[in-house]
């Protein structure tokens, strides 16, 4: 590097190092020492000297935000720790039930205290940050929890996610940082306001436009839209930074990273209660939307103690505010049919914009049961609601504003799709379209739902496309999309060369699923994600789950004897065992391990971990219990055969001895499985 390359890197780092604290102040401290005129003239400085020097321009640079060119395609992201999803509140009871279960869940007696921390929950997009050394390496959303997308380059973009870490005290070599994105009401106003304008049809809320603003492919439209975010907690992180969700609040600022400052620290449940009292109505008046509050416990090794049940920690609660309501005008009723033929009733209203800004045009109506509850009728003012990102619904009809001539709503005796004379089986409040093979409406479903991104992930392959494929008679069952061919698909409505190109190319991509997801595609009834991967990580194969007998099943911890059935009864249809066969002869092959575990050490074992591990995380530990015949659970029970006790292990061990349960050190565990400590 040339003197005057030197000098104009040591001018940059200094430019770099000004803005990048202007930008920490504003964002994260609400202060500033310059003003806008300033801050664009030394940026304007920097980006003249990166330009001039090409070679001195580095990755964490505030000129860099915008740099990329458009993504062709949101590439996926495995987080290092999931993204727990929480278990909802809506009313003090459930708070109360919540804070009960957690004293009894580690033997705490019910009239001592639990110390709690809530913030405002955030109405905007989940994201994960991952920041190497201190730099910003990658950036992603939630997904399904386990993995997301990812949108560095969009993240990127966002003026109040720093690029790089400050260094005051220490920073984790590796650090995962979780948040949320969100939009402005005035910004969700500019925006819609411009795309009125334009002709282009507007956004129905604020989270729609922040979700929609990040998944653009090209950043410079993301940038266009001035988003922002707060982050709340870690993900991995490869050295401890707080040891209770206070500290870690109050670590993120030091480290750049924003945080809403609205949290407070509560000694009992009371004082939760009191905070969401005062934000229910407080709500109101903040510039962003929020739709409740989180409830967490404050010490991290207690919520470690607590774990989590599925992927909900038993250590927090969303406490959802009561629904927004609004009146509206119930135009007609109609009649949806979904995958397993059962038909759905749903309101067509005229449209009401709900508090703040969430446009609703349907509603959920259930059944005719429900319709008969509510005597719900065409013509009848209603009061709707819609909490959270639920389907809006019929609350009560406003009966003093019924017309004279009304008559109540009776579902259909036909299929709406196919005229087959439709059945209600005795208990079941479900009304079903009996014709499986020949109603077209339940053919698009279970092909959509076996495209959808949780079960094949099929890019390209929505509602619309097959809807058409299936009008022009080009697919029949999930099995024909991967006989498809180009020329088909350009016979479409509004399908060029390289759309066709870009279709074909997610089919042959989505061939080798992993076993869990294709599982879950096959749409068997009372199967969900979690059930696919229950089967998956038990079995390991698909010809294993194939031929399980139906008390194999029902022995799978989490398989109930109904799901059993409904898993035998699909593979003893000659229907079903035909489109898996033709799957295979099409190439679709699920990938596979084989789930016969490396020992039989631990078989009829129930181990539950608890503290801090030195030797692998708890999901690895967990994954060793398996591999050598064993259970793993999250809590101490006189089933429980080992406890093992990582640093820091709190009341789960106490337990695990009034119990009499045999505690190891993490150390005995590996010993005892054949491993040596590293």
């Amino acid at each position: 590097m040339s003197e005057e390359e030197l000098a104009a890197s040591k001018r940059a780092e200094e430019l770099r190092e000004r803005l990048n604290h202007a930008s920490y102040q504003y964002y994260v401290l609400n202060q500033s020492d310059l003003t806008d005129l300033e801050y664009d003239h030394l940026f304007q400085a920097l980006t003249r000297l990166e330009t001039e020097f090409p070679s001195i321009v580095t990755s964490d640079s505030p000129t860099q935000r915008v740099g990329a060119a458009p993504a062709s395609d949101f590439l996926p992201h495995t987080h290092k720790a999931p993204m727990l999803s929480l278990g909802n509140a809506f009313d003090e009871d459930d708070l109360r039930a919540f804070d009960q279960r957690i004293k009894r869940h580690i033997g705490l007696p019910e009239d001592l205290n639990i110390e709690y921390i809530t913030e405002l929950k955030i109405d905007g997009l989940a994201i994960s940050l991952t920041y190497e050394k201190g730099v910003l390496t990658t950036g992603a959303t939630r997904g399904d929890g386990v993995t997301g997308e990812e949108i560095l380059q969009n993240l990127r973009t966002i003026s109040s996610i720093p690029l790089r870490l400050r260094s005051g005290e220490t920073v984790p070599d590796l650090f995962e940082a979780r948040g949320e994105v969100y939009m402005l009401h005035s910004e969700f106003a500019r925006i819609n306001s411009e795309r009125e304008l334009d002709g282009k049809p507007t956004f129905a809320n604020p989270r729609n436009a922040a979700a929609g603003s990040l998944r653009q492919l090209d950043p410079r439209i993301t940038a266009s839209r001035k988003l922002t975010a707060y982050f709340y907690t870690i993900g991995f992180v490869s050295q401890p930074v707080a040891s209770t969700q206070e500290g870690l609040l109050k670590r993120f600022p030091e480290l750049g990273l924003r945080v809403n400052d609205f949290y407070q620290k509560h000694q009992n449940i009371d004082g939760v209660l009191a905070y969401i009292a005062k934000w229910d109505t407080g709500r109101a008046d903040l510039p962003y939307d929020i739709d409740g509050v989180v409830v967490k416990v404050n010490d991290y090794a207690l919520q470690a103690d607590l774990g989590a049940l599925e992927r909900n920690p038993r250590w927090a609660i969303a406490y959802k505010f009561p629904a927004q309501q609004g009146k509206t005008l119930i135009e007609d009723i109609i009649v949806q049919v979904g995958r397993t033929g059962v038909l759905t009733p749903v309101a067509v209203v005229s449209a009401v914009t709900l508090p703040p800004n969430s446009v609703v045009r349907r509603a959920t109506l259930h059944n005719q049961d429900e319709i008969n509850r509510k005597d719900v009728r065409v013509g009848d003012t209603v009061l709707i609601q819609k909490a959270g990102d639920v389907i809006p619904e019929i609350v009560s009809v406003v009966l003093s504003e019924r017309p004279e001539n009304s008559t109540a709503y009776v579902m259909p005796t036909g299929c709406p799709a196919c005229g087959t004379d439709v059945v209600r089986i005795p208990g079941e409040a479900a009304t079903r379209c009996p014709n499986k093979k020949g109603c077209p409406a339940q053919l698009a479903q279970r092909i959509l739902h076996f495209v959808s991104r949780g079960a094949m992930d099929i890019e390209g392959l929505g509602d619309k496309l097959v809807l058409q494929l299936l009008d022009k008679d080009l697919i029949k069952d999930a099995g024909d999309i991967y006989s498809i061919k180009k020329a088909d698909l350009l016979t479409l409505e509004r399908m060029g060369d390289k759309l066709a190109d870009n279709v074909l190319s997610a089919i042959e991509k989505s061939k080798n699923p992993p076993l869990a997801r294709f599982i879950f595609a096959l749409g068997i009834r009372h199967v969900g994600e979690h059930t696919g991967i229950v089967l998956s990580d038990h079995f390991g194969t698909f010809q294993k789950i194939r031929d399980a007998s139906l008390e194999e099943l029902a022995s799978v911890h989490e398989i109930g004897s109904t799901t059993a059935e409904s898993i035998v009864s699909f593979f003893e249809s000659e229907e079903n065992r035909e489109l898996i066969s033709r799957l295979k002869s099409l190439g679709v092959e699920p990938i596979e391990y084989d789930a016969e575990p490396d020992s039989h050490i631990l078989a009829g074992k129930v181990l539950v971990f608890t503290g801090a591990l030195l030797h692998s995380t708890r999901e690895e530990a967990e994954e060793k219990v398996r591999r050598h015949g064993g259970r793993a659970s999250s809590s101490v029970s006189k089933q429980t055969n080992y406890l093992v006790a990582g640093d820091r292990a709190g009341s789960k061990a106490e337990k695990a001895r009034a119990l009499g349960v045999t505690v190891l050190t993490e150390e005995e565990f590996l010993t005892l499985i054949g491993e040596t400590p590293s």
